[in-house]
Formats: C-alpha cells, sequence, structure tokens
C-alpha cells in the first residue's frame, strides 16, 4: 500500500429532486460529499445517482452515529469493516445497491480501500470493485478534525434545511409547486406578504421564488424583509407556469456550492441546439418544455445518454421547441433551466 498521502475534506452536495417528464417524483436529498484531493469523490462515479450517509435530513442521533463510525468509534456496519460511502438516495437500502469500502486506521492515518458496488452483506470484489478508485491515505488530524467539525454544525443547526416561499397573483399555480415541492422533500409556504414574517421564520428558507405577475415594489419589499432579517436567500423568477420547471429553477437555486464542485455547470439553449458543460463524465437528460397558444404545455425528451467532460451541443427537435419553449438539463447532483433563444 502506498504510503502517499491523500487530503480529506467535506463538503455540501445537493441530489437535485424534480417533477420527472414520465410524470414520476425524484426526492431532493441534502448531504456532506467526500472531497479527496480537492475534488468530490461522487465525481470518480461517473454514472452513480447516490448520496453520502452524512444527509442533512437524518435524525441527529443516526447523522452523529454515521460520524462516529467513519471515525471507527463504532462497529462496522457491515462484514469485513465494510461502510457505505454511497448510497440510494431514495430508500437507502443495500439491496437497491451501495458503494461500500473497508475503512481501518494504520499508524498515522486512516484508510479507504476495496472499493466495491454491493447489494447484499458481502460484495464479490472481482465483479463489483471499483478497482481503479482508491485505496486512500488520509493523515489522521486532518480526517478527525473534519469529521468532528460536522458533528458542531449538526449541533449548531448549522446543517442546511430547505424550505421555499412561493410568492405569486395564480393561486392555483403556486398551490400545485408547493405540493411538488413537498413531494420531494422540500418544504414551501405561500405568501403575498414578508414584512411581517418573524425574522427567526425567514432563516428557516432557502430560496424565494417570485410568479411572473408580482411587481417590482412587491418584490423589493421582500427582499428588504430578509435583509432586514440578516437571511442570504436565493431568488427565482419564474419562466413560465409549468410545474416541472419551475421546481427545476427552485432545486438550481437551491444549490449554492461553488460551480467547480457542480457536474453540470453550463446551459444554453439557441436555434437549433442546447450546449451543455461537463466538469465530469455523467448521465445527462433534456427535456424541452413548450407552451402553446393556448398556455398548455408539452413535453419532449430531447436527449438520456453518458457525456464525458467538456461542452456538448444537442440538436433540439424544432417542432418541440416552437414558440415559448425551456429546456431542462439534469445531471446527477444538480439540474439548470434556460428558455430556448430565437
Amino acid at each position: 500500500m502506498s504510503a502517499e498521502y491523500a487530503t480529506f475534506g467535506l463538503a455540501p452536495a445537493m441530489r437535485a429532486g424534480g417533477v420527472l417528464a414520465d410524470g414520476g417524483y425524484q426526492i431532493h436529498r441534502d448531504f456532506i460529499d467526500f472531497i479527496v484531493d480537492g475534488r468530490p469523490l461522487l465525481f470518480q462515479l461517473s454514472d452513480l445517482d447516490a448520496v453520502s450517509p452524512l444527509a442533512s435530513d437524518i435524525p441527529p442521533a443516526i447523522f452523529t452515529h454515521q460520524v462516529r463510525s467513519l471515525l471507527l468509534e463504532a462497529d462496522a456496519p457491515l462484514p469485513g469493516g465494510r461502510y457505505v460511502i454511497y448510497g440510494c438516495p431514495e430508500c437507502e437500502r443495500l439491496d437497491c445497491g451501495a458503494v461500500t469500502a473497508v475503512i481501518e486506521r494504520d499508524g498515522e492515518a486512516f484508510v479507504w480501500r476495496d472499493f466495491a458496488w454491493q447489494t447484499e452483506e458481502t460484495p464479490d470484489l472481482e465483479r463489483g470493485g471499483y478497482h481503479g478508485l482508491g485505496p486512500f491515505r488520509f493523515r489522521a488530524a486532518e480526517y478527525r478534525t473534519e469529521l468532528e467539525r460536522l458533528l458542531a454544525d449538526e449541533a449548531g443547526g448549522t446543517l442546511p434545511r430547505r424550505r421555499v416561499l412561493l410568492i405569486g397573483a395564480r393561486v392555483a399555480v403556486l398551490a400545485k409547486l408547493a405540493a411538488a415541492l413537498r413531494t420531494i422533500g422540500i418544504g414551501a409556504d405561500i405568501t403575498h406578504d414578508a414584512t411581517a414574517v418573524p425574522a427567526e421564520e425567514l432563516r428557516a428558507y432557502g430560496a424565494v421564488a417570485f410568479g411572473r405577475a408580482v411587481g417590482q415594489e412587491e418584490r423589493a419589499a421582500v427582499r428588504a424583509a430578509f435583509e432586514q432579517a440578516g437571511v442570504d436567500v436565493a431568488y427565482v423568477d419564474g419562466l413560465a407556469p409549468v410545474i416541472p420547471l419551475l421546481v427545476a429553477q427552485i432545486e438550481h437555486a437551491l444549490d449554492r456550492g461553488p460551480s467547480e464542485r457542480r457536474r453540470l455547470n453550463g446551459l444554453t439553449a439557441s436555434g437549433p441546439d442546447a450546449v451543455v458543460t461537463l466538469t465530469s463524465a455523467c448521465r445527462v437528460q433534456l427535456v424541452a418544455y413548450r407552451l402553446d397558444r393556448l398556455y398548455r404545455t408539452h413535453t419532449h425528451e430531447v436527449f438520456d445518454g453518458v457525456l464525458e467532460p467538456g461542452t456538448h451541443r444537442i440538436p433540439l427537435d424544432g417542432r418541440a421547441v416552437k414558440g415559448q419553449s425551456f429546456v431542462v438539463a439534469r445531471a446527477m447532483g444538480g439540474v439548470l433551466v434556460a428558455p430556448v433563444e430565437r
């Protein structure tokens, strides 16, 4: 085993939820990702839709136990000293599949080795092993400091707790949007005036979404209320009364991580093509939404496949994007929205 050390860090990450083109839902999850040598470890698993066991929506006692397990202060949950590194974001059950690894102490280092895809109590390292991943040796002091900082953050209530404030004139649309957000695990409230809301309540929100009919004076009053409360939130200007589109806009707004740690960090749609920029290889799905003259929504699946890092041009069917239309790009962990420009 190499004596070379890798750096270890932790950073907030998000698995974007959403209303899918087939009518299904994808659950929103906030979690803490592992940063190895300055890069999210999850990025080395190109097509994996998963979250770490350090999710912000699990009970505090379980979160603390997960941290203590990674510090080897609790027994390994799987035989052979194996720990779950990434699991299913919907149910977290082992039979759905999980990335596991042996974690052990070696002198002044914590070692992660023998990564594998596991669906049963004992993994098949020959067939399911990630043979090009690791082993990683982390300096014990750095490793322990990063994980113990999480316990302080959890005790102080500073881990993400996502809620969205919806403001608009179309009550029916807002009610449907709130229901969709709640279904995927994001709290949502509807109001017309935030000026009288106590500061402690405003601090629960990660984003504010404005409907297109909300005037500039109303928007300014809402922004002023959040500024006076000392709350930094993302503001979303709704593009169209299309629920999957609005959910995607809000999911993007809730992702406050730096762009270099996002797999999907660029989307434009102009003329015959959508242009997608990726920082690492992953599966990408593109869906076009179009409003016709009667404001009915038409959905068209544009692309679904694995793309390499870089910039890619993906053709758009002219019939799918005529008139007022938008493109949603979804990758593992993130989502972007762009209007189709003429």
